[in-house]
């Protein structure tokens, strides 16, 4: 997270600490007679405020409570109670659970299991919010680490013995690059050294293993990092540290459909679900050159029809924050129109050395990335 300085600081150094404080806070109501309740930011597209210091978009001051008076309200309040130990002795025994393993813990809560999984994610969520801190602070993991990165980086990592490995991202690893784990803070990975240029984060593997293929990350200079899709909170945190600490542009490079566009909103923005800490995982400066609307005709480009769904997305995206500027509502307003969405691998139609020969060179020149 950002102090008021603007430089980034670790969340919060005891979330055990925090955790007492929620606990205290509930304890405190109940001894004073009230019914009690956690108050907490709604999380919602109407509810995100740019913050133009940190660049990123963060919840707003609208706010919901959960309180016990009301049978629902009441057993999220007992759950939140299972969890805060349940997190306190995990930390104590420096152990640590994925989000499903804590969902099956439950079990033996009685009446505070969860009923779905959703729900045991969304209270995870809610104490990162409460107390500041982030869910690794709480020894918990999602069940996927994050991608992979290919290219000249150096770095080291802290293994689960506690032995330090020297690792550089291209020399030390096979094809399938060095795989992000799910907690890249500097505990665990330090930056030493890259001979990069610039970041590319790519959504699909197929075009990450063209570019590897193609040698793109020697030949231009590239750290390439595979976004596997909706990119890992893990993911999005080690671009952010690669573009600070090494002074790396980053670039997404996606689909050309509405879902791909709100993959680089992620990277850049902060995505809605998690824009509490937006500042701890987004990069504000990554520019975009994946598919646009203006692509599929500029480079006639194979194409497919949008859907029902696609066509709601973008509409959902001309109203959203994230989006409104020039380029952005003038490509979904195109794509609209056009009524068309492409794939990365169209550009295959040109042969399978046209992405890193001409498109990324022609596109990544053009932003001044390369030269």
């Amino acid at each position: 997270m950002s102090n008021d300085n603007g430089t980034e600081e670790k969340l919060d150094n005891d979330p055990v600490a925090r955790l007492y404080e929620i606990a205290s806070s509930i304890y405190d109501q109940l001894s004073a007679g009230r019914i009690p309740k956690m108050v907490i930011p709604l999380r919602t597209k109407s509810n995100i405020r740019f913050d133009p210091k940190l660049g990123v978009w963060k919840y707003g001051k609208a706010s919901g409570a959960r309180s016990a008076k009301k049978t629902k309200g009441a057993q999220m309040l007992l759950r939140t109670m299972f969890v805060l130990e349940f997190i306190e002795d995990m930390i104590a025994q420096n152990k640590s659970s994925t989000l499903r393993e804590m969902y099956y813990i439950s079990e033996g809560w009685g009446k505070g299991k969860f009923s779905s999984q959703d729900e045991s994610n969304l209270l995870a969520e809610d104490l990162e919010i409460v107390t500041k801190c982030v869910r690794e602070d709480f020894k918990l993991r999602p069940e996927e680490n994050g991608a992979s990165v290919m290219g000249d980086l150096v770095i080291t990592e802290t293994d689960r013995k506690g032995k330090v490995k020297k690792i550089n991202c291209r020399d030390d690893v096979g094809d399938s690059g060095y795989g992000i784990p799910y907690n890249v803070e500097k505990d665990k990975i330090k930056l030493i050294e890259s001979g990069a240029a610039f970041v590319l984060a790519i959504e699909t593997g197929g075009m990450f293993d063209r570019l590897i293929e193609n040698g793109f990350d020697e030949k231009a200079g590239a750290l390439l990092v595979h976004l596997k899709g909706q990119p890992a909170r893990s993911t999005r945190r080690f671009i952010k540290r690669l573009n600070e600490e090494m002074n790396l542009p980053v670039v997404a490079f996606t689909d050309g459909d509405p879902w791909s566009f709100r993959i680089y909103a992620s990277v850049a923005y902060g995505a809605i679900k998690t824009a509490h800490i937006s500042e701890y995982l987004a990069t504000p400066t990554a520019e975009f050159v994946g598919i646009t609307a203006s692509d599929i005709v500029n480079y006639e480009l194979p194409s497919d029809k949008l859907t029902d769904m696609d066509v709601r997305a973008l509409n959902a995206e001309l109203k959203d924050p994230r989006f409104n500027d020039e380029f952005w509502r003038g490509e979904i307003e195109t794509m609209l129109q056009l009524n068309k969405k492409a794939e990365q691998q169209a550009l295959a139609k040109y042969g399978l050395d046209y992405v890193t020969d001409t498109y990324l060179p022609e596109k990544l020149t053009e932003i001044g990335v390369m030269h």
